[in-house]
């Protein structure tokens, strides 16, 4: 409802401004004041306009206070300062709509939005900077789910690539494993942990004798030819890690639609046809001199390969698409799927079904002969992909890609959902057995590096969080089953980890700690769940369902009540908790508007802490007054639906008990 009145305001303003200034306002500039007591919205509208009206800010918004008239759900504007306008809402009409909760229609944008994330090489376990790629990627198409928007959740499978081709000459070079031999690996459990060890082993077998690199370009060879027994181990490997990494994210209620697989873009010639476009609209030209030639490069900017007043570029102003040895490289492999994305490519997956979740959603994955019935994917309107900052030139090289062949309200409805790298504080790297030097101890945060074995497994953390959550379930509940209290430890470290990775901004390092993520006070998941059980747990005292009475508010408080506690003696204090918890809504459009999903974070740990205050303010269940008492139930209900709400869009469940 907050957003709701807002947009209902600035049409309002907008319609007076073009009514007594024939002036026209596409955006309408709306704050929130310093202080509850001064209203819900603030605007600094007059400020903007004294050059244009040539009137001080003061007495415009003199004017507009004056002119304006009465706006439906508000109780009146007020002059304030130098010429800010204050807006004060009907509070009893909104608390009333948000204990209601009464959804004004929204208009919804058409087509289909695509995220991207997750994207693991498929060569050894998922770590901690996986966990953040997946669960931001996760809870920004939560985020649009609860907007109103069709998603399709990929999660590109680069097994043709460097990474998975280093585990193949471990393999084979340094374990010396026949196909059968892996084959029979492969049905361990947590196979992809031996991968992990094997990975960092040829790390250090290559750092011995540069001829040993060799192997490496042999094997990736052969997987761009296919068709061939490395190929065919590749895909053995590949396919039981990616199975491994879906396992792991499954335990963090992270779902995927679709796996494409970089080997289809190679065999189902999706390459071939992009290369054919980039050339025929010169987007791409073959060098034959300099430290490019035999390459075929993609000229940066506005330089063109039939641009003759740029026909010199810079050597550094060029992206290499295709080397000199014919191979093609990550970018181009990446433009012809972006191509396929947005339906531009006029060539199709075959599709096969790969995992089945619990609850029987199919995850489906690319495959060159694939089934006939299967879901439409690709031909999207807009797409987030989910990638580290570090990536970053090679996204504007798709997008430049696309321009170049005329793409260009694609490329405007291309996003690069950046964010910055995970790492560990040194008493977290201590705790998971690392030895740290001198040096080390005294840094803010210790790097990892899976090339060198150094990292944290995203299943090792896990199981560490809902350790350590058990330690302090086990003798708060004894009197629970071990079944309950592990599922309750599992709730509070899933809600503990998503939240500390969703409560940084996306250009913020993270240095992740064990006792700072699991604690029960300050900005952490934790918190959050204990101001919901804290809420149920006052309904049951008082021997009420708190779902059927937040379905029916107004047969228990009416709306006199309402007016009368809001605006009363603690009316300001009760108010702010309402307010905070009609902004849900609002927030979520912040967060997909910005790609920026802390801000939900920041939001529900602000109505937790308000929730806290009036939770020690009001000792609900002694109120001898029982018209106040059921508005304090009420307060309860909406507040608790509202955190509840906004934590599941977070990806975080509430335990029974903590």
């Amino acid at each position: 409802m907050y957003r709701h009145l807002e947009r209902r305001l600035a049409q309002q303003i907008r319609e007076f401004l073009h009514r007594s200034y024939g002036l026209d306002l596409p955006k309408i500039v709306i704050e929130q004041p310093p202080r509850i007591e001064l209203g819900e919205y603030a605007l600094p509208l007059a400020f903007e306009l004294a050059k244009t009206l040539r009137k001080a800010p003061r007495k415009i918004a003199e004017e507009i206070v004056a002119g304006m008239g009465s706006i439906e759900g508000f109780e009146k504007l007020e002059l304030a300062g130098a010429g800010y306008i204050n807006a004060r809402v009907k509070r009893d009409r909104l608390a009333l709509a948000l204990a209601a909760d009464d959804k004004p229609k929204i208009d919804i944008p058409t087509g289909k939005v695509l995220v991207e994330h997750s994207s693991i090489n498929p060569n050894k376990a998922a770590h901690i900077g996986h966990l953040r790629n997946a669960i931001l990627g996760d809870t920004f198409v939560r985020l649009l789910h609860f907007s109103g928007r069709e998603v399709d959740v990929q999660n590109y499978i680069d097994n043709t690539g460097v990474q998975v081709a280093d585990v193949i000459v471990g393999f084979l070079h340094l374990e010396k494993k026949s196909r059968s031999e892996i084959e029979e690996l492969t049905r361990q459990p947590r196979f992809d942990y031996f991968c992990w060890d094997l990975y960092a082993q040829v790390s250090r077998w290559y750092e011995q004798d540069k001829q040993n690199r060799d192997a490496r370009h042999q094997v990736l060879h052969a997987l761009e030819e296919g068709g061939n027994e490395t190929a065919a181990i590749a895909d053995l490997i590949s396919i039981a890690v990616l199975r491994r990494h879906l396992e792991t994210m499954d335990r963090l209620d992270i779902e995927y639609d679709f796996l494409p697989r970089e080997s289809e873009i190679l065999h189902l010639h999706f390459w071939d046809a992009a290369f054919t476009k980039l050339k025929d609209a010169g987007v791409l030209s073959f060098e034959t001199e300099g430290k490019n030639k035999g390459c075929w490069v993609m000229r940066r900017g506005k330089a063109r390969a039939n641009d003759a007043e740029n026909a010199e570029v810079a050597e550094e102003d060029q992206k290499v698409i295709v080397r000199s040895n014919g191979t093609v490289g990550y970018v181009g492999k990446d433009i012809a799927y972006h191509l396929w994305k947005f339906g531009l490519l006029g060539r199709d997956f075959g599709y096969r079904k790969f995992y089945r979740y619990p609850n029987e959603h199919i995850c489906w994955i690319s495959t060159a002969d694939g089934e006939p019935n299967h879901p439409h994917f690709g031909d999207v309107a807009e797409i987030y992909n989910v990638i580290d900052a570090r990536q970053a030139e090679a996204q504007t090289t798709v997008v430049e890609a696309l321009r170049g062949l005329g793409y260009n309200q694609q490329a405007d409805h291309y996003t690069h959902f950046s964010y910055e790298m995970v790492a560990l504080t040194p008493r977290c790297a201590a705790e998971l057995g690392y030895q740290l030097s001198d040096e080390d101890k005294t840094r803010s945060y210790i790097e990892v590096s899976g090339r060198k074995g150094f990292g944290v497994k995203a299943d090792d953390l896990i199981d560490t969080l809902i350790a350590s959550a058990k330690k302090e379930v086990d003798p708060r509940h004894p009197e629970l089953s071990e079944a309950e209290r592990m599922t309750i430890a599992t709730q509070i470290a899933v809600g503990a980890l998503r939240y500390f990775m969703l409560k940084f901004t996306k250009p913020s390092v993270i240095a992740f700690d064990f006792k700072e993520a699991l604690s029960f006070e300050g900005e952490t998941g934790p918190y959050a769940q204990y101001a919901v059980v804290r809420a149920t747990n006052i309904f049951r005292k008082g021997g009420l369902d708190p779902e059927l009475f937040a379905k029916d508010v107004a047969s228990y408080v009416s709306t006199d009540d309402f007016a009368k506690y809001l605006n009363g003696a603690d009316g300001n204090e009760i108010w702010e908790l309402w307010l905070a918890s009609s902004k849900t809504s609002y927030v979520i459009d912040q967060c997909i508007a910005t790609t920026e999903p802390a801000y939900l974070a920041k939001h529900v740990f602000q109505l937790a802490q308000l929730f806290s205050a009036f939770y020690h303010r009001h000792p609900i269940l002694a109120e001898p007054d029982e018209g106040q008492k059921k508005f304090l139930f009420a307060t309860v209900a909406v507040v608790r639906r509202e955190l509840m709400r906004a934590l599941a869009v977070m990806g975080i469940t509430v335990p029974s008990a903590m």
